[in-house]
């Protein structure tokens, strides 16, 4: 490769004779403190470094002849010889090359030197003076600066510790290297913008020329500083009403203090940002603090005002959110606001709120100062208001602080030039002097954001490695206050700060201050650490995430990790000074503990990624232990929410994280988990006899745990058994014991020398009999890691002995420690059923393979549903159990299984056909669970034959009110028989009733009999004699009117009959109503003057002919002949009409020539009221519609099939809707098939679930 390479010119004052200290990939890792060499003639690598590689690579070290040769002519053996692919260069400007390597056993400060051989492969030219190293590739010169932060000052011999400073001008050297400053505003030269290196050709004349366009959008000096219109943002404190104005007392000041305080309100008084105020009602003072670089800066003390004014909870964004959302891009460009708080006004009727005291006078401020309580969220709120469409897309804003981010320098021009036109939009001001442009990284909300990842500050690392011992308990509080700046790049920061947080307990109110030699061994460890951070990366969209969890005696911490090329990359660190309280939680709570905290703490990576868990305890056993409650299961509840997944610990892949993997130091811990983890693997021993005889037979087992404790059994045959099989079936017994509990090696003692010999294989198994049972035997006996049998005499025993024969014999001393089981069949000859298997799927099945198998769906939604919903169930024994919060663990059930106990709990040997919610309460005190149960039992209760039958009678109405009307007077009637009265004059009982719909003209005559031939006459004498032939006449379904003579005489004069449903006389509601007004009548007249019910009907019907109807208004006289009757009342008091006879012609003609008329306005005004009273029925109408092919039960009280009683039932059925007629009415059907006579209405049937 025949590549130019040049350095760029260097002024004089930031040469430097530092080595050149660089980054490199070494086999597949990061490598940092690579020292270039050019005096060496081989590669060499420390056995610090070599050691943090994987045992894989670690194993191709090859032996090594070759000596080396020191400066005072020394001789070093190497430890052997390695070669490892090596990667330099940075973004596409890059070589790979395969170097040996000699390991050398010796301290250092450096990993790796590189020496003459690799650089003259390379071609690379080093130069001292710019602390920079280039060589050629494919794809230009790469260029590789020198390390900033690693120059090694001294290296004390012979001692493990290593003192490092940080060069305080490299800083400086390196940005300028890195990037140039551009002249925009030829008025003002001195104020500069800061242009990355990178940006060439056309791209960076564009960017020069947008920058010289925009000129305006810079503040050049603070004239130019007008401020946002007040209609887009202005500052309200919107102080308490009922807080009084304070005023603090003006504090002295010195001179110096007093002169730099003069100067900077004279120059905000100058910009606009001040004026003075006289009679302020509330009144501060200033107070300086000194800025990093010795100079002062003057801030207010608001305290007495921000406590008047109530807390604006406009959020302000996630710091971390933000930094992870520049990961990705290329470009990247750093605004600052010039003066950013004072370009927001502040209302006018705040101003002189905002008052201070000083040596001139007093002062407030026009703009919005730094200090006040609600200064943050008002300007965030305006970030976010401006720049919505381009939050994530290619913006970032925290308060004042702006990133314009951009995949492409083509892009990033775009994009600049959309920001300062939103920018203008509002009359925002940047600062030249802090406004960076087309920069690879850069400082962003106190961290350093790079292509590489994201970096901590170097401020703040310096501000920790330069600080000296703390002497006083101040500065130990410092130190701990820049640690947690730094917490998110530090693993296990909590335990390193351990020592700090006793050396402040300890000295807590006491006069002397002791820094323990404990706190200076961690403080000189820190800087160590300190001076080689990790390189952090930023999740991506979608991918899986990894976490490495610790606990320690003192803290928590956990590390969330991306892999990256099959390197496992941090993303960010957690940890966690635990309190007393914590410090005292059992250990097996500790060890969920820092996975707790992570996910409170990293909430959002939570929720939007999958994170696989890596630790070598079992958390996730722990968190589904059936016997968990209280704290863990609350954690188990919190962790639910989450796709979380629990792996064993694998290799690690990647070096950064090897020192943080130390979980559970403590010795204690070490053993609970041990006995916890592996109690299972220790030998369990299993004693076992069994007995036969005249009594009858039985057997008795003791299972011996590893740590002395004795589980007794015994067991009641009710089968025939000879003394051997006895024996075999207390073995079998025995080994489904230990299988149960989970054990996995066992030596099992039995006191049959057949028994043992056959199963240990030195006696064969004579007979069919034998045979099975030691083939059942073999079968179990291979469930288990180890299982050994060998025989013991009788005499050592005893228990086991005794306890086969407690079925014929009494121990009171074993009454309550032996649990006694009667075994109903033999174990053989059929086969052990370990596992039932149903046909078709269940709800079950996934959960039981995850537990079972930890195989989790294909489908990544199902699979988070099946895991999350995990922690709700326990897998115990082949059986899966729903937990509960208060109560026992509940079997869940298949739906098979669901329907058997349903209907035995409701309508069973001990059922009481109970209602569904009560069915559910008990089916669940019972323990049984599956989904929807509720929705089942429901369905289920729905079919039963005798809850139907008995159900109780709604009365509530099915279907809409239909308002029978009439078009014209006399054209429809209804007709109706009232009866039996009491037996009157010519033996009359009944009263047939007939009433006019439009008129409600009513026509009543009394009734020997109810016959077809009377209701024939009446019809002639009373109805068509007088008023003429009806369209229609509407009756029930009585005999007398649906069959014959009626009928046939009705057909014969064209006069259609209607006919009610059975038992609904609502469809006939005008004449049933008007038969209840002539009873009440009559009863009436009956109590005030006596006699006979016939002799009062007239005066009745009289009286309800000339009432006035509330349906239309009118009185049935009017409508029929015009005018109003008169009445015997009007003789003895006259009315006008009986005085003026001369008028009462007229007036009798008048309205004789209206009655049409009054006649429309009464149908009218009668649709009008039947309309209204349809919609109040209406409201109250549980609409429901049965349809052709149901079955149904009727209403027995309407049918009077079945005799009545109060055990009778209250439906009679079922039978099937053969026709649905409109209004409500149905054509039912019996079982065969044939048609019931008459219709029904909805309202007596009920439908019958099968």
């Amino acid at each position: 490769m025949s590549q130019e390479i040049t350095f760029p010119p260097v002024r004089q004052d930031v040469t430097t004779e530092e080595p050149v200290v660089i980054t490199a990939q070494i086999g597949g890792f990061e490598v940092h403190r690579v020292y270039i060499d050019c005096g060496s003639a081989v590669e060499i690598m420390y056995e610090s470094c070599f050691r943090q590689f994987h045992a894989d690579v670690r194993g191709r070290l090859v032996t090594s002849k070759t000596p080396l040769i020191g400066f005072a002519g020394e001789m070093v053996r190497p430890m052997g010889e390695i070669t490892l692919p090596v990667t330099m260069g940075h973004g596409g400007c890059v070589r790979t090359l395969e170097v040996k390597f000699l390991v050398v056993k010796a301290t250092s400060v450096h990993n790796v030197i590189l020496g003459r051989p690799i650089l003259r492969r390379l071609g690379a030219v080093i130069s001292v003076v710019h602390g920079m190293i280039q060589f050629p590739t494919s794809r230009g010169i790469a260029t590789m600066v020198s390390d900033a932060c690693v120059r090694i000052m001294e290296v004390r011999a012979g001692k493990d510790d290593t003192t490092v400073a940080l060069d305080k001008n490299e800083k400086k050297r390196e940005e300028r290297l890195l990037s140039e400053k551009w002249v925009i505003n030829e008025d003002f030269p001195e104020q500069k913008i800061q242009i990355g290196n990178d940006i060439q050709g056309s791209v960076r004349r564009q960017l020069f020329d947008l920058l010289k366009e925009n000129v305006n959008v810079f503040a050049w000096q603070p004239s130019d500083m007008t401020g946002v219109p007040r209609d887009l943002s202005e500052h309200c404190l919107n102080v308490y009403p009922d807080r009084k104005p304070y005023h603090q007392h003006k504090r002295g000041m010195d001179a110096e203090r007093a002169a730099v305080v003069k100067e900077e309100v004279d120059k905000l008084v100058e910009a606009g940002i001040l004026r003075e105020v006289q009679y302020p009602a509330w009144l501060a003072n200033p107070v300086l603090v000194k800025k990093p670089d010795g100079s002062w800066r003057m801030c207010i003390d608001f305290k007495d005002l921000n406590d008047a004014c109530p807390k604006d909870c406009y959020p302000l964004p996630e710091i971390d959110s933000k930094v992870d959302a520049l990961a990705g891009f290329s470009w990247k460009c750093f605004l600052d606001a010039y003066k950013g708080y004072h370009q927001i006004q502040m209302a006018v009727d705040d101003e002189d709120k905002t008052a201070f005291i000083t040596k001139e006078g007093t002062y407030c401020y026009k703009k919005m100062p730094f200090g006040l309580k609600n200064a943050g969220a008002t300007y965030q709120r305006l970030m976010d208001k401006t720049f919505q469409p381009q939050v994530g897309r290619n913006l970032e804003a925290y308060v004042d602080d702006i990133v314009i981010k951009s995949k492409s320098a083509e892009e990033m021009i775009l994009d600049i030039k959309e920001t300062f036109g939103r920018l203008r939009s509002i009359n925002m001001k940047l600062n030249p002097k802090k406004c960076s442009f087309g920069m690879d990284s850069g400082k962003f909300l106190g961290v350093f954001v790079s292509k590489e990842g994201i970096q901590a500050s170097k401020d703040k690392v310096e501000a920790v490695v330069n600080m000296k011992s703390p002497t006083s308990i101040k500065e130990v509080q410092i130190l701990n206050g820049r640690l947690v700046a730094l917490h998110r790049f530090l693993a296990k920061a909590a335990d390193m700060s351990l020592p700090f947080m006793k050396v402040l307990k300890d000295c807590m109110g006491k006069s002397e201050f002791y820094w323990s030699q404990e706190a200076e061994n961690a403080f000189a460890k820190l800087k160590e650490v300190l001076v080689s951070l990790p390189t952090l990366t930023a999740p991506q969209r979608g991918e899986c995430l990894y976490m490495y969890i610790a606990t320690s005696e003192g803290a928590v911490s956990a590390v969330l990790l991306a892999e990256r090329n099959k390197v496992q990359i941090p993303i960010y660190y957690v940890s966690k000074v635990l309190k007393e309280y914590e410090g005292r939680y059992p250990p097996l709570e500790r060890l969920v503990l820092p996975l707790v905290v992570a996910t409170r703490r990293l909430r959002r990576y939570f929720q939007a990624h999958r994170v696989e868990v890596y630790t070598a305890f079992p958390i996730r056993q722990i968190l589904r232990r059936p016997e968990m409650s209280g704290r863990l299961a609350k954690w188990a509840i919190e962790l639910g929410q989450f796709d979380i997944m629990f792996r064993p610990r694998i290799s690690v892949k990647g070096q950064v994280i090897a020192d943080f993997l130390a979980e559970i130091p403590q010795a204690e811990h070490g053993k609970l988990l041990l006995h916890e983890s592996e109690g299972a693997d220790s030998l369990w021993r299993l004693y076992t006899d069994g007995s036969a005889g005249s009594d009858g037979s039985g057997a008795g087992l003791m299972l011996v745990s590893p740590e002395g404790d004795e589980l007794t059994y015994a067991l009641k045959f009710n089968f025939d058994t000879s003394n051997n099989e006895a024996e075999y079936e207390a073995f079998l017994a025995g080994l489904r014991l230990a299988k149960q509990l989970g054990t996995r090696k066992v030596l099992a003692h039995v006191d049959s020398l057949l028994v043992a010999n056959q199963v240990n294989g030195d006696y064969e198994a004579k007979g069919a009999n034998m045979a099975l049972y030691l083939g059942q035997v073999k079968k179990l006996m291979g469930e288990f890691v180890t299982c050994e049998v060998m025989y013991v005499p009788r005499s050592q025993n005893k228990k086991a002995d005794a306890l086969s024969k407690l079925a014929s014999t009494a121990f009171s001393h074993l009454a309550k420690e032996v649990r006694v089981e009667v075994l109903e069949n033999p174990s053989v000859p059929v086969a052990e059923v370990l596992e039932v298997q149903i046909s078709q799927k269940t709800w079950m099945d996934a959960l039981v393979t995850y537990f079972r198998d930890e195989v989790l769906p294909e489908d990544k939604a199902e699979a988070r549903k099946i895991y999350v919903n995990s922690f709700q169930y326990q897998f115990q024994n082949g059986i899966l159990y729903r937990k509960t919060f208060l109560g026992p663990l509940l079997r869940c059930l298949t739906m098979e299984e669901a329907l058997k106990v349903t209907i035995e709990v409701h309508s069973g040997i001990c059922g009481s056909h109970a209602g569904a919610r009560m069915v559910v309460t008990k089916l669940v005190g019972l323990g049984y669970y599956w989904p929807g149960m509720h929705k089942t039992v429901m369905d289920e209760l729905k079919k039963c034959d005798e809850c139907q039958r008995h159900a109780p009678v709604s009365l509530k109405p099915k279907h809409a009110m239909v308002p029978v009307t009439s078009a014209w007077p006399f054209q429809k009637w209804g007709i109706d028989i009232v009866g039996p009265f009491p037996e009157a004059a010519g033996r009359v009982r009944f009263l047939v009733v007939a009433v006019d719909y439009f008129t409600k003209w009513v026509e009543a005559k009394p009734l020997a009999s109810i016959t077809g031939q009377q209701i024939k006459k009446f019809v002639w004498e009373h109805i068509i004699c007088r008023f003429g032939l009806p369209l229609c006449i509407v009756s029930d379904n009585g005999k007398q009117f649906a069959d014959n003579p009626f009928r046939e005489w009705c057909e014969e004069l064209a006069i259609s009959q209607t006919f009610t449903s059975v038992a609904h006389p609502q469809a006939n509601g005008q004449v049933e109503r008007m038969n209840r007004s002539i009873v009440e009548g009559i009863k009436m007249r009956l109590e005030k003057i006596g006699g006979g019910w016939v002799d009062e009907l007239l005066h009745v019907l009289w009286s309800l002919r000339t009432m006035p109807k509330s349906s239309h208004g009118e009185t049935p006289f009017s409508l029929t002949y015009g005018t109003e009757a008169v009445i015997p009342v009007e003789v003895g008091i006259p009315t006008r009409r009986m005085v003026e006879n001369g008028d009462n012609e007229r007036s009798l003609r008048e309205n004789l020539d209206v009655l049409e008329e009054r006649r429309e306005v009464a149908a009218i005004r009668e649709a009008k009221y039947k309309q209204n009273m349809a919609r109040y029925y209406d409201k109250n109408v549980k609409n429901f519609q049965f349809k052709e092919g149901d079955l149904v039960l009727r209403n027995n009280e309407a049918s009077r099939i079945l005799p009545g009683g109060k055990l009778s039932p209250n439906w009679e059925g079922p039978y099937q809707i053969l026709e649905v007629l409109d209004k409500g009415s149905y054509v039912l059907g019996n079982a065969d098939g044939s048609k019931i006579p008459r219709t029904w209405n909805g309202l007596h049937l009920r439908k019958y679930n099968i």
